[in-house]
């Protein structure tokens, strides 16, 4: 698997912890879109695209299964974020 691009939205949200989406195209022909960079309590990571079960449970609707792949995803969003908010407060 070859991510071939990952594009960034940042959000200016005075106080939330969710600070930009993410697509990413894998390969050149397949994309994920609503990719949440968040901001925890040691640092930023990731959540993948989830939906609300009938019981109120968030379930993703699209995941890595294995570890390798995971941060892989892990690695590329993040650089991408940190890029695309080094770019805007470079303005």
């Amino acid at each position: 698997m070859k991510i071939t691009d990952v594009r960034v939205r940042l959000l200016d949200k005075e106080g939330s912890k969710l600070k930009a989406v993410a697509s990413m195209t894998i390969d050149e022909c397949f994309v994920i879109h609503d990719i949440k960079v968040i901001e925890g309590k040691e640092g930023y990571f990731i959540s993948m695209p989830s939906r609300k079960t009938p019981d109120g449970e968030y379930r993703d609707i699209v995941h890595p299964i294995n570890t390798e792949t995971r941060e892989l995803i892990i690695k590329e969003i993040l650089s991408a974020y940190e890029k695309a908010s080094n770019e805007n407060s470079a303005e």
